[in-house]
């Protein structure tokens, strides 16, 4: 028996090491799951992938565009600061002595045409009794406003001098998210200046900021004062007018937004023509749909969006719209969001006619709304105290 083993016992132990060798290095021979990973290699390749290592040559072709505003108000203040005082005001009343006194702040702009028309933000001009503009070459001259929209936060000035240099438009619809970009504008009034990132996103909306939404994301550097001053990509071309920040601390923390150009373009270029931006409008107020509304109207797995408010004598009451009606679509595009129906309402022109395709006590009604004139936003009353 001890002879046998011996005689056997090595070349048994050599075939289960084999196996078990064979087994670890190829599982998949067995039926076993293979624990290699597989990873996925780039090609070699002989050529150096590599950026350019200066951007000078783009920002030589946008900056002499982008010029810095110095705007100032006249407001009234109290005479002494007691007068502010509630208790104060309570016995003697709100007529107290006030004195004009001038408030300053600051800004960017974009020469967009050798004409003088000049884009920058609506905040950075509202209310201003005096816009300085300064020209990267040193010239200084006052510019005019030509007309502003609160609801896109953009504003057109005009100015008048010669031998203007006017900014390279760009393609806001051919960006990409990762493409370089550049901010230029006049951050804290310390002179022009340039930062450099990427785009991180574009489309972002349903930010509370404006009431047309269609912002580009980027890190490039924006502060107070690059407001309205020029998104410039590698080449120097105009991509979008920044706007704002998203901010804790009120400085820059990579998180800035820009309005694209093809948006800010359809807003000049209507400034300029009317006066004002044209945009349709049915006079209605609408709410999303949710899961328990849409359980409740029987509508689970559409999409649509419920009239909440109606306007009196409106388009949509015209049109025979009633509370409580759920839109499916307008003009055969599903309306499953509010805001990119609302969206595509204001793009249709005054007077023409749109389908609108309702549920209302679980029947479906096609109706025809003549789309209106959106009236002008109520301007926001603030106090020169």
């Amino acid at each position: 028996m001890f002879k046998a083993l011996r005689y056997f016992g090595w070349p048994l132990l050599t075939g289960v090491l084999i196996a078990l060798l064979v087994i670890l290095r190829f599982p998949q021979w067995v039926g076993l799951p293979s624990q290699d990973v597989n990873l996925q290699q780039a090609p070699q390749t002989t050529r150096i992938m590599q950026g350019p290592v200066s951007y000078a040559d783009a920002v030589n072709i946008a900056a002499p565009a982008v010029v810095n505003l110095y705007t100032t108000k006249v407001v009234n203040k109290s005479a002494h600061p007691l007068f502010e005082d509630p208790q104060f005001r309570r016995f003697f009343g709100d007529n107290l002595p006030k004195q004009k006194r001038w408030e300053s702040s600051l800004g960017s702009a974009v020469i967009m045409s050798p004409e003088g028309y000049l884009l920058t933000n609506n905040h950075v001009t509202a209310g201003a009794d005096q816009i300085v503009v300064a020209l990267k070459d040193g010239r200084e001259t006052l510019a005019r406003v030509i007309g502003s929209d609160p609801e896109t936060d953009l504003a057109v000035l005009k100015i008048d001098l010669k031998n203007l240099p006017s900014i390279t438009i760009g393609r806001s619809d051919g960006i990409h998210i990762g493409d370089v970009a550049l901010a230029i504008g006049n951050p804290f009034g310390v002179g022009q200046t340039v930062t450099m990132g990427i785009i991180s996103a574009t489309g972002r909306n349903q930010l509370g900021l404006n009431t047309y939404e269609d912002f580009i994301q980027t890190d490039a550097a924006i502060n107070p004062g690059n407001s309205g001053g020029a998104l410039v990509d590698a080449n120097g071309n105009l991509t979008g007018i920044n706007t704002a920040i998203f901010s804790k601390s009120g400085g820059s923390q990579g998180i800035g937004f820009a309005i694209p150009t093809n948006l800010a373009l359809e807003v000049m270029k209507s400034i300029i023509e009317h006066g004002q931006v044209i945009r349709g409008w049915l006079g209605i107020e609408v709410q999303p749909l949710t899961q328990e509304l849409a359980d409740s109207f029987g509508l689970q797995g559409r999409p649509g969006i419920v009239v909440a408010g109606i306007f009196r004598d409106g388009p949509a009451q015209k049109a025979g719209l009633q509370l409580g009606d759920v839109i499916l679509s307008i003009n055969g595009e599903a309306a499953g969001d509010g805001r990119r129906s609302m969206n595509q309402v204001a793009r249709t022109k005054p007077n023409d006619k749109v389908a609108i395709e309702v549920i209302r006590n679980g029947k479906e009604l096609k109706l025809i709304a003549e789309v209106g004139l959106r009236p002008p936003p109520a301007p926001v009353q603030t106090e020169n105290n």
